[in-house]
């Protein structure tokens, strides 16, 4: 299973080592999932971890190193997600979750992404943290 990281997941992971998201990489270490994730995703978890936990930031680079960078979605992508009903600075993790043949994406933003949550846009399924390790435990 392909599993697309927005920038909050990243960000948990980095700054809670023991924490859920922490937790999908551990199931990738073991081969039960790929994760994968964009630049525009993985640039805004770091800008956010600077300014919030800048003693995370090295966790943050160590994780990313351990997942797979996918292009970012075209303009087309773009505006699809738009779409969606998805903000300008948002409907490009969509873009690329879709770009990157994910199945899922995984999110923690529950004010622009919630209303997708639980539904597949594309091939992409929205999930929340807790569903997507729940997914991955169980396949």
């Amino acid at each position: 299973m392909r599993l697309f990281l927005d920038a909050n997941v990243l960000f948990s992971a980095a700054q809670a080592i023991d924490g859920r998201a922490r937790g999908l990489f551990r199931l990738a270490e073991n081969g039960f999932c790929e994760l994968v994730s964009s630049t525009h995703a993985i640039n805004e978890a770091r800008r956010n971890i600077l300014v919030k936990h800048p003693s995370a930031a090295n966790d943050l680079e160590v994780l990313t190193d351990h997942l797979t960078r996918v292009p970012e979605g075209g303009p087309g992508l773009v505006s699809w997600a738009t779409g969606h009903g998805l903000p300008e600075n948002d409907a490009p993790i969509l873009a690329a979750a879709a770009a990157a043949d994910a199945d899922l994406l995984v999110t923690g933003d529950r004010r622009h992404f919630g209303q997708l949550f639980g539904k597949t846009v594309g091939k992409v399924r929205v999930v929340p943290l807790r569903e997507a390790l729940q997914l991955v435990s169980r396949s």
